[in-house]
């Protein structure tokens, strides 16, 4: 993040706006409305910013900035249309540590304005870091629509409750069970629809009945090959609502970053060979955690049912009686295929296709060779960048044609997506001066062949700020 988001009360403080015109009134009026005493300094100020501000608790000051216009003030705004002025209100405003917003100069200052949908008591505030803050707006005008009025009331709702649901429910997980229910049900409704009275009786009738949570859940939830734009709706929804997450290592950041913020986070590992937890470990953890009356989220890259030991977690679950649901991901074969251009069948080159694990439970790679010499079918395999040229050799041992197509896709369908092309005789050639790193899938067949023609994904990485 470039800036952390924050919001500040400003009732009864000191703000100071260096600026008399347009400019200066539309942050006036902002700062007004959060109930902050406010200073102008201009030598020319506008009819109306005098007018909006005739009330006697702000100043209006008709003259030329000086740095003691600061004194005694919590926060700064430049609003002037003179450079060399609002550079030195900035300037001296960080002299003095104060946070200090510059209309249309971001990087002169160390506080941005954000585009606001206001349903007081919820504020939502949207900033683009002083980038784009007409693309802010246009994000605005959007959620303005999925933001009802209504939700203000909701909230003032929520407030007269909340001593009261803090005093019954001593766990945090209980508060945020019960609060969960009863802002998506009849009560939420009825608020949101103007009939308080109604919404106050529903609320006070949940709580009345309400009991402590005393088994949790826990949810198995594939996270995807990586582009977290490739999330199902379901699988966002009980990412936001777990107390608990349990990733690993081939769950890329961006995914992990859509979690709620305030969950318990556990890195349970999975490196080849080379667990954080042990397996069997992670299985008890899922349901002690779910004993305790926890929603638990099993996040795992890809599918959790292939290659994922999916299976494995809920034969424990099911033996612990433990409820559970498992939300399918895409696959890192279909979501890296796609990206890298490769379709896994097409009528011309492959009837079927094969998704293979690189290794065994025992470490060993000892496949069915002979099922896989067939030129009509695709072959992906996952977790096999180790034993990429023992892979190669059998292959061509087995029947395979040794000038059959492979791709390495690192990454795939990130940023950081990566495309290695070969055969089976020159791949391990062609990368063995390259640092490739999981997670790695390798496709074989003739359908690598289209890549050339079919690429149409063109990651664009982030620049390394240590590489200048």
């Amino acid at each position: 993040m470039d800036y952390l988001p924050l919001f500040l009360d400003l009732k009864g403080q000191n703000v100071l706006v260096v600026g008399g015109h347009d400019i200066a009134l539309r942050k006036v009026r902002l700062l007004v409305s959060a109930g902050a005493s406010v200073r102008v300094v201009a030598p020319d100020i506008c009819d109306d910013l005098i007018d909006f501000l005739r009330d006697g608790s702000h100043q209006l000051i008709h003259r030329a900035y000086t740095s003691a216009d600061m004194n005694d003030v919590k926060l700064v705004i430049a609003a002037t249309d003179l450079a060399d002025v609002n550079g030195e209100v900035s300037s001296d405003a960080k002299t003095r540590n104060l946070f200090v917003n510059v209309v249309d100069g971001a990087d002169q200052g160390n506080a941005i304005m954000p585009a606001i949908i206001d349903r007081s008591p919820v504020v939502v505030a949207l900033s683009s870091a002083g980038k784009a803050p007409v693309l802010a707006r246009l994000l605005r005008t959007r959620l303005e629509g999925m933001v009802p009025h209504g939700y203000g009331r909701l909230a003032e709702l929520s407030g007269k409750f909340r001593d009261k649901v803090k005093a019954q429910f001593k766990n945090i997980n209980d508060r945020r069970y019960f609060w969960e229910k009863v802002l998506g049900g009849p009560a939420a409704e009825a608020a949101l629809g103007g009939n308080i009275a109604k919404a106050e009786q529903i609320m006070a009738d949940e709580l009345d009945n309400h009991k402590e949570q005393t088994l949790g859940e826990v949810y198995l939830v594939g996270g995807g090959p990586g582009d977290p734009d490739l999330l199902t709706f379901k699988a966002l929804r009980l990412m936001q609502q777990a107390d608990v997450v349990l990733y690993d290592r081939l769950v890329s950041p961006d995914v992990i970053a859509l979690c709620r913020r305030d969950a318990d986070m556990i890195y349970v590992g999975k490196r080849r060979n080379r667990h954080a937890l042990p397996q069997d470990d992670i299985n008890q953890l899922l349901a002690k955690l779910a004993k305790e009356g926890r929603r638990v989220l099993r996040l795992k890259g890809g599918d959790p049912f292939i290659f994922g030991r999916g299976g494995e977690e809920i034969e424990t679950l099911t033996a612990e009686q433990i409820p559970f649901q498992v939300v399918p991901g895409i696959t890192a074969a279909s979501g890296c295929s796609s990206y890298a251009g490769i379709p896994l069948t097409h009528r011309d080159h492959a009837q079927s296709v094969r998704f293979v694990t690189g290794h065994l439970k025992d470490g060993s790679i000892d496949l069915h060779w002979q099922d896989m010499a067939s030129g009509n079918q695709t072959l992906v395999f996952y977790m096999g960048l180790l034993g990429l040229p023992v892979i190669c050799q059998r292959l061509i041992d087995h029947g395979r044609l040794s000038n059959t197509p492979v791709a390495l896709v690192q990454q795939g369908t990130t940023q950081n997506q990566k495309v290695w092309s070969g055969t089976l005789e020159t791949i391990v050639d062609v990368i063995k001066n390259e640092e490739i790193k999981p997670p790695t899938l390798i496709i074989v067949g003739s359908v690598v062949s289209l890549r050339e023609k079919l690429n149409w994904f063109q990651p664009q990485p982030e620049p390394n700020p240590e590489q200048g």
